[in-house]
């Protein structure tokens, strides 16, 4: 939310819901789309494309493969200081045949 006077006018009036966080101007660490973002260039270091129909192609596999597997976000989080927490079901190790 930008820092605009109506806001901060608005906020004590509605406490009970209207919280304002103060967050640094930029701070990829915290946002989970720069971590997806960087997999994602990861994944696509020695791609050469012969068209942009191919890079979308390539784009688009890379992150079905990011969302089918729900570790590779759940990677991403621990610099955000979010959770995923009974959102994703973690495979269970200690019972596994």
């Amino acid at each position: 939310m930008h820092l605009q006077q109506e806001h901060f006018d608005f906020a004590p009036e509605q406490k009970e819901w209207f919280v304002i966080f103060h967050l640094l101007p930029y701070a990829p660490e915290m946002n989970l789309k720069e971590g997806i973002w960087s997999l994602l260039k990861q994944a696509l270091t020695d791609f050469a494309a012969a068209e942009l129909r191919h890079l979308t192609r390539a784009i688009k596999r890379k992150l079905k493969k990011i969302q089918y597997h729900p570790y590779l976000i759940t990677g991403c989080l621990p610099t955000t200081g979010l959770g995923l927490y009974g959102l994703i079901d973690e495979p269970d190790i200690a019972n596994s045949t």
